[in-house]
This record gives structure tokens, sequence and C-alpha cells, in this order.
């Protein structure tokens, strides 16, 4: 029996010594300093100074986040924003008047790391199913319910609107930008276009990305360039035995022409200029090139072949050409948008990427005369309540593994491709 009571009470004493878990809105409303405390949550934001590191954390129980003051010592690789961490130290009284109480963290422990942030850039999952058109293109693939609620479709949308397979995700997207400035996505998307070409499929997967506070094309031809050769590079020592299995059989000479890629700038032309050399080649071409007509994908290859067979940029397409949403330039004779198109050797077209129009009368005048703008008065309210400059661009995946792999079928780089009279499992 003693021996039971000493047991009880050494476990007491060691429960009395153990921090004091509290809830985030414990904490704020705390009226006095606590000695102890462990606080778990998920980081909203991370500052790091010379002298000190910043913290905000969250874990749903109150709209305001806890500040943690720590020293920079406690800061590591896997403490970025939407990680899970436990925090314990002193709860004191905050110094500035907008809080409280904050906590002076001793320890961080990251309970679990978060990979949806990514060089500064947030992972959002875009929606597969939507009623926006953001291509303009009308090639869409539109939902329908099954035989057995046809009779009520036949009366209403199952949505109450048109609703289709989606085609991108950039309005998502911009919707994103701006709350987390730079965002991306990874994921499906379906074209209904009637092709069964070497580059072309139904479903295909497409990295998009967003950027908040961009006024020039060259910070998004920037970005789309270090993307590609960033991810090339980790292809190329990563995975070295699969890749050097598509070099050896499929493309021999592949890896030494990507090697030189990589240490080469991107050549970056206009649309104009690219007619002109389109309209001087000695090749004859299937579809004639003209200024205001969409290149296709032999002008596209010509082009990267005449610029020394690099990746190619070409940048301000003509007005009429292009949906929307992106940036009007403003000039003339030859009007122009601020999009650019980045094409790649044996390929042709890769990335596609724009400024997009902030302007509020700009936009609402385009959308009036394509008689879209109710359709679009969502996008239209964005631009009203605190719009910034921005762009972005998608870049196709299998289209990517088709130039890196020298595969010249993009029907062989996805194990069950969708095409025109096509869906089998």
């Amino acid at each position: 029996m003693l021996w039971a009571r000493a047991g009880c009470w050494r476990g007491l004493r060691r429960c009395a010594s153990l921090p004091r878990v509290l809830r985030v809105r414990e904490a704020l409303r705390a009226s006095e300093p606590v000695e102890q405390v462990k606080v778990q949550g998920w980081v909203r934001s991370v500052r790091s100074q010379k002298e000190v590191l910043f913290l905000h954390i969250n874990d749903g129980s109150s709209l305001e986040s806890l500040q943690i003051v720590a020293d920079p010592s406690l800061e590591n690789r896997d403490l970025t924003f939407g990680s899970a961490v436990e925090v314990q130290g002193k709860l004191v009284k905050s110094p500035h008047k907008m809080q409280n109480m904050e906590l002076k963290a001793e320890t961080i422990r990251v309970v679990g790391p978060c990979d949806a942030l990514d060089n500064g850039y947030v992972h959002i999952h875009t929606p597969i199913i939507t009623s926006n058109d953001c291509e303009g293109a009308g090639e869409l693939f539109q939902i329908g319910v099954s035989n057995e609620a046809k009779e009520s479709a036949e009366k209403t949308h199952f949505f109450n609107v048109p609703a289709f397979l989606t085609v991108s995700g950039q309005l998502h997207l911009e919707v994103m930008a701006g709350a987390f400035t730079h965002v991306f996505t990874f994921g499906p998307t379906f074209r209904a276009e009637n092709s069964q070409s070497r580059r072309h499929l139904a479903e295909f997967y497409m990295v998009e990305a967003e950027l908040s506070f961009t006024e020039s094309l060259q910070d998004i031809m920037q970005v789309m360039e270090d993307l590609f050769k960033t991810v090339t590079s980790t292809v190329l020592s990563k995975c070295p035995h699969d890749v050097e299995l598509f070099h050896k059989y499929i493309a021999p000479g592949q890896k030494g022409r990507l090697e030189q890629m990589l240490k080469k700038r991107f050549v970056i032309i206009s649309y104009s200029e690219a007619v002109e050399i389109l309209k001087q080649a000695s090749q004859a071409f299937t579809f004639k090139p003209e200024w205001g007509c969409d290149l296709q994908t032999e002008h596209e290859k010509y082009l990267v072949k005449h610029c020394g067979e690099v990746p190619v940029f070409v940048i301000n397409y003509p007005y009429d050409l292009k949906p929307f949403y992106m940036r009007d330039n403003e000039d003339g004779p030859q009007h122009t948008v601020a999009a650019v198109d980045l094409l790649v050797p044996g390929v042709g077209e890769l990335c596609g990427g724009s400024l997009r129009e902030e302007r509020l009368s700009f936009l609402e005048s385009r959308l009036q005369r394509l008689g879209l703008a109710d359709t679009y008065q969502w996008y239209l309210d964005l631009r009203k309540f605190g719009s910034v400059p921005h762009g972005g661009f998608g870049m196709g995946f299998e289209r990517y593994l088709q130039y890196i792999l020298g595969v010249d079928n993009i029907k062989d780089v996805i194990p069950f491709p969708r095409f025109s009279h096509s869906c089998l499992l």
C-alpha cells in the first residue's frame, strides 16, 4: 500500500511538471502569464529576422492566430506555411496593442511537414468540374447525368448552370493569388479537340502557376525558364537509369542536347518577327503563315530550328487570337496582347502564358463585346476590390515528358491515353 501511495505521489508530481496544453483561443484569452504551456496547430506565417523568429499558428479554435516568438536557432527547413507544429514555452503578455498574449518558444517540433509550399508557391487544388470556359475555344466536355436521371435533367441542369470538365485551373488560381500571392496547381485537364495527332490528348496533366504583383512578361518567362531547367536537371540527376533507357533506344543523343540546352538562355522573338521569319523560309508550309493567324505545329518546329534548336519564347500575339483575360498592349496598327508561348524542339508549343488584364474598364469592355459580361461578373468583381497586376502560365506535363525523353508520340508517355474515338478501360 505504501509503495502504491508513493507511486501515485510521484505520478502526480510528474503531471504537475508537464506543460499545460492550451488551445489557441485559450492562450489568446489568458489574463495572466503561464510558465509552461504547449500549443499545437498549423503554421499560418513564418518571418525570420536576424535576432528573432516569428510564427503565427492556428488550431481552428479562433479566427485569430497566436504569435510565437523564438530564437532563430529553432528554425528548420520543415517549418513552412501549413506545417503542423507543437510549441512549448512561456505564455507572456505581448508588448503589442493588437494582441493580448504571445508565446515565447523554448522548443518547436514539426509534427507534420507540409509540401504544399514550394519555392514560395502555395499548392491549390482547383476543381475538375467548372462552369467556365477558360480558353474560350469551346472545346469542352459538358457534364450530363446518367440515364436514370434523364427525365429530371430535361427540366433543369444538375448545377442549375451548364457544367464542364476543366480546360484550365487558371481562373481559380487568379482568385487564390489574391490571397497567397504566388500559387500553382498540378492536375488533369480536358479538351474535346477532335484530333488524333501525335501531340494531342483529350485528357492530360498541366502544371499551372499564377503570380501577383507581376507587371512584365519577362518575369513570367523567367519563371517558365527556371521551372523548365530546374525540373529537367532534377530528372536527369535523380532518374538517370529511367532516362538512359529512352535516350539509348528511342532518342540517341538526346541527353547531350538537353545538357547543352540547360547551359543556354532561351531565345525571345515577337509573334510579328516569327511571321516574317516564316514568310522568308525556303520551306513550303501546308498552312501559309499570315499575320493574325495561329501558328501551326509545322511553323513552331521551324522557328525552333531557325533559332538553333533551343527553346524559343514567342511573345505579343494578335489581340483577336487570344482569350479575353490577356492584357491589352494598347499598340498599333497591329493590335496585340501580352501573351507568350514557349516552343521546344521536336514538340512545338509546351507552355502558354500571359499577363492578365487587371484594368477593370478594359476587361469590362471586352467581355461586353463578347456578350460574356454577365457570365464573368465574378471575374470582374476581382478587379474591383484590391486588384493587382498579375500573370501566369501553364505547362503540359505529357508534352514535357515527350521532349526530355525524345518520344515522338504523346500517347506513349501516359498509361491510359484518351483521344477522339478512343477511351479504352
